[in-house]
C-alpha cells in the first residue's frame, strides 16, 4: 500500500498546490486559536475545495471543541475527516463521530513504551490515530512543536492499528522514521515550515519526495 501522507496546518493556496503537486493525500486545516496554524473557517472552505477537486481528504484539527463549534466547522469546511488533539475520551469520540457522520482520528500524545496503552480504549471507536510526541514543558500546543519521541516503540503496536506518525518529521529524517517505525502513514506541519505557521513550499517539496523515496526504498 503506497504510503499516506497529511500536510498539517495550511493556511495558503500556494502551500496547498505545493503539497497536493507532492503527492500528499490529506490535507490538515487547524482550528486552534493558540496555534500559529489557526486558520480562518473561509479560508480553510477554499482550501478545501481545492484539495478536493485534487482527490485530497481535507482534516479539520480541533482541540477539545463544542459541539457548536465543530458544527460550524464542519458545515463552513465540510471536511472529510475530523482530528481531535484534545482531552477527548473515548465517550466524547464516539459522540463526536456519530453526531457529525464523519471518520475521526484521535491524536495522543507518546513519550514511553506505557503511553501506548492509552490507544486501547479508543479501539473500535476513532477510526485512525495521530501519534504525536508529548509536547515540551510549559508550551501551549497539543502539537507541531518539533519534537519527535522513540519511533522503535511504535514495533509494540498491533499491525493491524491505523496510525499516522507525527512529531519532529522533515525532510532528512524521514527516512529513518520510517525504517524505524515500519509507519504506513505520515503527519508533518513544522518540519515543512520556515517559521512557526510559515509553510516553505521547497520544504514541502523535499520532505514528499524524501519520504517517498524512503517508502520505495522500503518496498512498499
Amino acid at each position: 500500500m503506497a504510503l499516506d501522507i497529511k500536510i498539517c496546518g495550511l493556511k495558503t493556496e500556494e502551500a496547498v498546490d505545493a503539497a497536493l503537486d507532492g503527492g500528499a493525500n490529506h490535507i490538515g486545516f487547524i482550528f486552534f486559536e493558540k496555534s500559529p496554524r489557526h486558520v480562518d473557517r473561509q479560508v480553510a472552505r477554499e482550501l478545501a475545495m481545492s484539495a478536493r477537486r485534487r482527490l485530497a481528504i481535507p482534516v479539520a484539527v480541533t482541540v477539545d471543541a463544542d459541539d457548536a463549534t465543530l458544527a460550524e466547522i464542519v458545515a463552513t469546511v465540510e471536511p472529510g475527516m475530523l482530528q481531535l488533539h484534545g482531552k477527548e475520551n473515548p465517550t466524547r469520540v464516539a459522540d463526536i463521530r456519530a453526531k457529525f457522520g464523519l471518520p475521526v482520528m484521535k491524536a495522543l500524545s507518546i513519550r514511553e513504551a506505557d503511553d501506548l496503552k492509552a490507544i486501547e480504549p479508543y479501539y473500535g471507536i476513532a477510526d485512525r490515530f495521530l501519534l504525536d510526541a508529548k509536547p515540551p514543558k510549559g508550551s501551549d500546543l497539543p502539537g507541531g512543536n518539533g519534537v519527535s519521541f522513540d519511533w522503535s516503540l511504535l514495533g509494540a503496536l498491533d499491525g493491524k492499528t491505523n496510525y499516522m506518525l507525527s512529531g519532529g518529521l522533515d525532510a532528512d529524517n524521514v527516512g529513518e522514521a520510517l525504517a524505524i517505525s515500519g509507519a504506513k502513514a505520515l503527519d508533518v506541519s513544522s518540519g515543512v515550515e520556515s517559521a512557526p505557521g510559515v509553510k516553505d513550499i521547497n520544504r514541502i517539496a523535499a520532505f514528499l519526495k524524501a519520504a517517498r523515496a524512503a517508502d520505495a526504498r522500503n518496498g512498499s
